[in-house]
C-alpha cells in the first residue's frame, strides 16, 4: 500500500517470488502507465522535510502540491492542486508538530487535511516500499542522462525485498543493494534512434558506476552517510531493458549479481 501511495495511485504492484540467479526471493513487482508522473512527480524521495526538531525524506503526491523539488516537477510537465495531501516519510520517528505544519503550509492546505505515512528503513514495510522504487530508479537515472521522461510510455520492473536488519546502516545497505544488484526494469519509450537507446541502456545501469561491486553499506559509510557524496550513477537498477517504440528494437544492459545479494542479505 505504501508503494501504491508513493506512486500517487498511478501504478500497480504486488509481491511474488522471483529467481535471482539460484536464489528464490520475495520480490516487489511494479508497473505503471504513467512513469514520469508516478515516479518523478510523486514517488521520488525528493522532499527534504527539515525543521529544528525533525528530518526525513518525503515521497508521494504531496510533493506535486508543494512543487518539491521544483526542477524535477517541471521536467514532467505536471502540476497539481487540491485541498488534501498524502506524504510518505522514511523515518524511525513520527513527524513533530513543526514538521507537520511546515508540510501543510508548503502544500497550501490545512494540517487536518494532511495524511502522513511513516515507516523505518529497518522494517518489512520500509524494505518493501524501497524495493518498490525500482522503476522510479530507472526513470530518474535515464532522466539524469538527458532523456525526456515524458517520452517514456510505460515501465515495469522488480527487485527483491531485502530482509530487515535492526542496525540502520545495515538496513540502508541492504535496501539499496536490492535494487543496485537485483533490480530489473523494462521501459517502453519513444526515441529518435536506437543508438541513443543503446547508450542510455549502457549508462543507465548501476555497473556503469566506479563504486559498483561493493555492498552499499561500505559506500554509504565512506561517504559519511551522505547520499549526496555518492556517485549518482550508482543509483540505478542492476539490469535495464529498453524498448524503442519508434523502431521496435529492444536493447539491454547490466546483470543481477547473485553473490553480492547473498553477501548483503547474509544468506548462509
Amino acid at each position: 500500500m505504501m508503494t501504491k501511495i508513493c506512486m500517487g495511485g498511478l501504478g500497480q504492484c504486488h509481491l511474488d517470488v522471483k529467481p535471482f540467479g539460484e536464489l528464490q526471493l520475495t520480490a516487489m513487482l511494479v508497473y505503471t502507465d504513467h512513469p514520469a508522473v508516478a515516479t518523478l512527480a510523486s514517488q521520488f524521495a525528493g522532499w527534504r522535510v527539515k525543521t529544528e526538531d525533525y528530518f526525513a525524506m518525503g515521497s508521494g503526491p504531496a510533493r506535486a502540491l508543494a512543487k518539491k523539488p521544483k526542477e524535477l516537477l517541471e521536467l514532467t510537465g505536471y502540476s497539481d492542486s487540491g485541498e488534501s495531501a498524502v506524504l510518505v516519510l522514511e523515518s524511525g520517528k513520527l513527524p513533530t508538530p513543526s514538521a507537520v505544519f511546515k508540510v501543510a503550509e508548503a502544500c497550501g492546505i490545512s494540517p487536518d487535511r494532511l495524511r502522513i505515512l511513516v515507516a523505518p528503513t529497518a522494517s518489512v514495510a520500509g524494505m518493501a516500499q524501497i524495493s518498490g522504487r525500482v522503476v522510479e530508479t530507472a526513470v530518474h537515472r535515464t532522466t539524469d542522462l538527458g532523456f525526456d521522461p515524458k517520452s517514456i510510455r510505460c515501465g515495469a520492473g522488480y527487485a527483491p525485498v531485502a530482509p530487515p536488519h535492526p542496525d540502520f546502516s545495515e538496513a540502508m545497505g541492504r535496501s539499496n543493494d536490492a535494487i543496485l544488484y537485483g533490480g530489473v526494469v523494462q521501459l517502453f519509450l519513444q526515441a529518435e534512434s536506437d543508438e541513443e537507446i543503446r547508450d542510455l541502456a549502457r549508462r543507465g545501469v548501476s555497473s556503469s558506476s566506479p563504486q559498483h561491486g561493493r555492498p552499499f553499506k561500505e559506500v554509504f559509510e565512506e561517504a559519511g552517510r551522505d547520499f549526496y557524496k555518492i556517485d549518482p550513477s550508482l543509483f540505478a537498477p542492476a539490469r535495464l531493458v529498453l524498448t524503442n517504440l519508434a523502431t521496435g528494437s529492444t536493447l539491454e544492459a547490466g546483470r543481477i549479481d547473485e553473490n553480492l545479494l547473498r553477501q548483503s542479505f547474509q544468506i548462509i
